[in-house]
């Protein structure tokens, strides 16, 4: 009996820190380029755009799909560090919690 208040206490303090670490995540940016730096792309570690930065040396009418694609990889990777971010987020709070495999905790 006493694991499983053991266990109940630290689910409590995980949820806890679940919602602390959600709102941290909101206020980390991560930023992916393409191009070369021409395109950049600015992201919370949830995945929500904050900006995109495009250098003026691409402003021309007959390059607007190289734009578009710049755009739609700088996107991609920040997308991959915002994911990552939020894995060793992860990985450090419940490092010493057991959960079940395939627990998805948000």
């Amino acid at each position: 009996m006493a694991d499983f208040l053991g266990l109940m206490k630290q689910a409590t303090e995980l949820k806890s820190k679940m919602e602390t670490l959600q709102a941290e995540l909101d206020h980390i940016e991560v930023e992916g380029q393409s191009g070369g730096g021409v395109v950049t792309v600015r992201l919370t570690a949830k995945g929500e755009m904050k900006g995109v930065t495009i250098d003026a040396s691409l402003i021309k009418p007959d390059e607007k799909e190289i734009i578009e694609d710049l755009i739609v990889a700088a996107h991609a990777e920040a997308r991959r560090k915002a994911d990552a971010t939020m894995q060793e987020k992860m990985k450090a709070l419940t490092g010493g919690l057991p959960l079940p495999p395939g627990m998805k905790l948000f």
